[in-house]
């Protein structure tokens, strides 16, 4: 005895049958007790059941077990009663399981609940009366009610006392379903005359630790005699029910009889108070009908044991045991209990990944009891049973989210019963994302326009991308690749909005120096790793008419004054110059057309529209000026249109002597003669640093690059060519078609005069220097072609059939005319840029202010332009400047018209000067302000 009470209040034990964890704890532990270390009796890891939310599923358990994850243990949550959980069954035991997630597992436990000693027996009523009949004989037994004692086994009810036992004694008989009868048996006859009234004390003791009793009196009044009990025609009756029967049906029924007469025979039944609860299920009539009280349920219990009693009117009784077996019906559904699942899974999962696990139960037996599951069909999944009463939700094919994001997956269960009953539960499965799908691009290529001289930010277009993934995978942001346009990074040039794809101009545009550019933009989403794809961006940039005409010829000096000279006998239609402008637009831009703005006499010249040439309309008059101002503008044809002027100084005269004293009276600025002196003392300063640097420079790479050759001669490295820079990369797009060089006369007061001849020129120009009195420069002007670039920009000839004769370039009017020269053929030259006008400009000024000699003997520096050697080949050739766009005239002069005005012109031109003589001292003409001059100097 001592031996199982201590193995009864252990505090746990541990056992593992068929991998079931099983434990045992004693009822009424307080709340937190220890049960036991789960994960060490499951071989697990603490971070394991953190990391798979270990928890307790199934039941009733977790009412009363608790899991503390962090430590790995079971501990009580609420104290337990076994007497309240189990009532009388055994074992008493708590079925659950422990769930873990990622993977999913299932681990099955049991704990037992052992009893202890924690009720005392108890009677149902606190006391109990007998009318017993002084006649009653020796061995009269009389039902006692039994004590009730929620414990069991050795806790349970062991023995009975009754005191005094004079007249009677307990009898204990057992009975079938373990418990005993409480009978008290007469064992010394009564005598009302002696003793009417008799008191006992019955006592109910259990056998626990300490020992626990109950007591209940029993109070005896002796009657006349009765001499005959009642007596039940069975010992025991069985009857059968179906559960959930209605209240008021009739089971079984019972009888009993009774020997004597009268009263005395008349019999009642009663059900037996030690029937417990019982009573309440069942009542019995008082003509022994057993019948149903309230709702049977079959899954509570399955049968019924009952104690009946017929009692007569003198006391006696006698007792009948009833067994009612319940039936069971199909009336409970199959329980879906839902253990562990997934609210989302990625869309890579493989095939017979577990989605969820879920017991189904049927309280029911037999065929009512038997469970089939299905999902609903078309749906990538599948159900599998994994043990009795197990099921898993598995993938049955792979998953995508863009085509199908959410799943609602419905298990329905169903057992055999008939009719069948069944219940559903549904599971709402999300698909997560994975970043399998690039951004597409709406477009394959973009083409956008933007017109120059454009605002830097400006948004230009937007490109735009699709991602069919989902929230930060779909996510598109854009990057504009790198690359380079002419050398220059694309990032320079333009930019592109990384969240909405705008693309902004970054600088602003000039259609002269690019007209498209290629880039490629990058859509990336922002997955892990992240999918792009890429679109190429053409941007096409618009001309706009932001740049004037250019006068190229005359070249328009500062200090100087350039002027044409015409001969009193020059014809209608005499050429006198012929004004070269270019527009560096395009299109109609860069359509040129010439007007004269201002002239002294307005009826002796006129000026091409289309060609800017000069010439005369009239025949020249003694009575003309001799000096002739004239002011053209050029003007192109944009919208608005631009022009520029220029003033071109003609001088109708025979020979130079008879316009020296005229040239005196021209206007000069001295200020700017001051100012035009010190920038070029300043400019000769920096140019000789700059000079000197470059040769410090210079000798230091020469040095460098010997040193470099001597280690590379001793060295296996190979030798990398020095390529030098290309010409066209330092003018740009374009180069200088023309150069001009000059041949300067010049005449000084001191009458001493020298002249510089360089190669033969096409066309010479009278500048007159204000700065020294009586001065005068012939400048010749000649083109050279530079070396072309490797690939030049070709531009279209506007018409073919333009033609340009030898006549029709800027020259004298007595040239003869050459061959027609077709403008149409050859690749169509583009405009000059800038940077050849500027260096053709600086080219002029150096010439200039290189002409420290004075004028050559008796020409004074007019006899080349009227010498038999003067031809038309060294006019340089402004043709493919000029052009009159959508005409398909052919501009051709008369030739009879050009050989008259050749002829004429050879009759007064001068004899060249000798190459071989030496000059002599001219004999200069002085003019009233020139002895002025002269006459200061000598002073000074």
């Amino acid at each position: 005895m001592r031996r199982q009470v201590l193995l009864s209040l252990s505090v746990l034990s541990f056992c593992s049958v068929l991998g079931q964890i099983s434990y045992s704890i004693p009822e009424e532990m307080t709340k937190g007790s220890f049960i036991g270390n789960i994960a060490q009796d499951l071989g697990l890891d603490v971070k394991r059941l953190n990391a798979g939310k270990a928890r307790i599923h199934t039941g009733d358990s977790t009412s009363y077990i608790q899991l503390n994850r962090e430590k790995g243990r079971l501990v009580v949550k609420e104290r337990i009663d076994r007497e309240v959980l189990c009532g009388q069954a055994t074992p008493c035991a708590l079925h659950f399981q422990i769930a873990l997630e990622n993977p999913i597992e299932i681990f099955p436990l049991t704990v037992e609940i052992t009893d202890i000693n924690d009720n005392a027996p108890v009677f149902e009523k606190e006391e109990r009366r007998f009318e017993i009949s002084e006649s009653a004989v020796i061995g009269s037994k009389f039902m006692l009610e039994k004590a009730i004692d929620p414990d069991i086994a050795l806790n349970g009810l062991q023995s009975y006392t009754l005191k005094p036992s004079d007249h009677f004694v307990l009898k204990l008989q057992s009975q079938s379903d373990g418990s005993k009868k409480v009978e008290m048996v007469l064992q010394k006859p009564l005598d009302r005359e002696k003793e009417e009234f008799t008191s006992l004390l019955l006592t109910a003791v259990d056998g626990g630790e300490p020992q626990r009793s109950g007591t209940m009196q029993i109070h005896v009044t002796v009657l006349d005699a009765n001499d005959n009990a009642p007596v039940f025609t069975q010992n025991i009756y069985n009857a059968n029910v179906n559960e959930n029967s209605p209240t008021g049906t009739v089971i079984t029924k019972v009888s009993a009889s009774d020997a004597d007469k009268g009263s005395h025979g008349e019999v009642s039944y009663v059900i037996g108070s030690s029937s417990g609860g019982i009573s309440k299920l069942f009542h019995i009539t008082e003509d022994g009908h057993l019948m149903l009280n309230g709702p049977i349920d079959y899954e509570k219990a399955r049968k019924y044991e009952i104690d009946v009693e017929a009692i007569d009117r003198g006391g006696l009784s006698d007792s009948t045991k009833v067994v009612i077996d319940v039936g069971d019906i199909n009336d409970n559904s199959p329980v879906i209990n839902m253990i562990s699942s997934l609210n989302a899974v990625g869309e890579e999962s493989h095939v017979n990944t577990v989605i969820a696990v879920m017991s189904v139960n049927d309280p029911d037996s037999e065929e009512n009891g038997k469970v089939r599951c299905i999902i609903n069909r078309n749906l990538p999944f599948i159900i599998t049973p994994t043990s009795r009463n197990f099921y898993s939700i598995l993938t049955d094919s792979d998953l995508d989210r863009e085509r199908s994001s959410e799943y609602n997956i419905t298990v329905s269960c169903s057992d055999e019963g008939v009719p069948s009953l069944s219940s559903s539960v549904t599971l709402t499965l999300q698909i997560s994302d994975v970043n399998d799908n690039a951004p597409v691009f709406e477009r394959s290529s973009y083409e956008a326009y933007i017109v120059e001289n454009n605002t830097p930010g400006l948004s230009v277009f937007t490109v735009k991308a699709r991602d069919a993934d989902w929230n930060q995978n779909a996510r598109v942001s854009y990057i504009l690749e790198d690359s380079s346009v002419n050398g220059v990074p694309v990032s320079s040039y333009v930019s592109v909005s990384a969240d909405s794809g705008v693309i902004h101009a970054v600088r602003s545009f000039d259609y002269e120096q690019i007209r498209d550019f290629h880039f490629r933009v990058r859509a990336q989403d922002g997955g892990s790793p992240p999918l792009s794809s890429n679109v190429s961006v053409k941007i096409v940039i618009q001309d706009q008419n932001d740049n004037p005409p250019q006068v190229l010829y005359p070249v328009q000096t500062g200090g100087s004054l350039v002027a044409e000279m015409v001969p009193r006998s020059a014809d209608v239609g005499y050429l006198v110059t012929k004004v070269v402008a270019v527009d560096v637009d395009s299109g109609q831009n860069a359509w040129l057309s010439y007007k004269l703005q201002k002239a002294t006499d307005r009826a002796l010249f006129e000026v091409g529209s289309q060609n800017g040439e000069i010439r005369s309309i009239r025949q020249v008059s003694d009575k003309d000026a001799v000096k002739q101002r004239l002011t053209v503008i050029v003007e192109d044809n944009g919208q608005p249109s631009r022009s520029a002027t220029v003033i071109v100084n003609v001088v109708v005269a025979d020979s130079f002597p008879e316009v020296l004293s005229e040239f005196t009276d021209f206007p000069h600025d001295k200020e700017y003669n001051d100012n035009l002196t010190f920038y070029l003392v300043l400019a000769l300063a920096v140019v000789s640093f700059l000079f000197i640097t470059s040769l410090v420079v210079i000798i230091s790479v020469k040095i460098y690059r010997w040193r470099q050759s001597r280690i590379l001669y001793h060295s296996s490295l190979p030798v990398i060519p020095y390529y030098p820079p290309r010409y066209s990369d330092t003018l740009g797009t374009g180069t200088l078609p023309h150069v001009y060089n000059y041949e300067v006369c010049r005449t000084t007061d001191s009458r001493k005069s020298d002249c510089k001849f360089g190669r033969a020129a096409s066309q010479n120009v009278l500048i007159m220097d204000p700065s020294s009195t009586g001065t005068m420069q012939r400048i010749q002007s000649e083109k050279s072609i530079l070396d072309e670039p490797d690939s030049p920009i070709e531009q279209k000839p506007p018409n073919n059939d333009w033609r340009f004769t030898q006549g029709q370039r800027p020259g004298p009017s007595g040239a003869t005319g050459g061959p027609e020269v077709a403008m149409g053929t050859g690749p169509w030259p583009q405009p000059p840029t800038e940077a050849e006008q500027l260096q053709a400009l600086m080219a002029a000024a150096n010439e200039v202010s290189e002409a420290t000699a004075t004028l050559g003997p008796g020409t004074m520096g007019l006899s080349t332009r009227y010498s038999p050697q003067f031809t038309l080949q060294h006019v340089p050739d402004y043709r493919q400047n000029v052009y009159i766009p959508g005409s398909t005239a052919t501009l051709t002069s008369n030739p009879q018209q050009q050989q008259a005005t050749a002829q004429q012109a050879t009759q007064q031109a001068l004899p060249p000067p000798q190459a071989s003589a030496q000059p002599e001292p001219p004999k200069a003409v002085q003019t009233p302000a020139s002895k002025k001059k002269s006459t200061k100097k000598e002073k000074k």
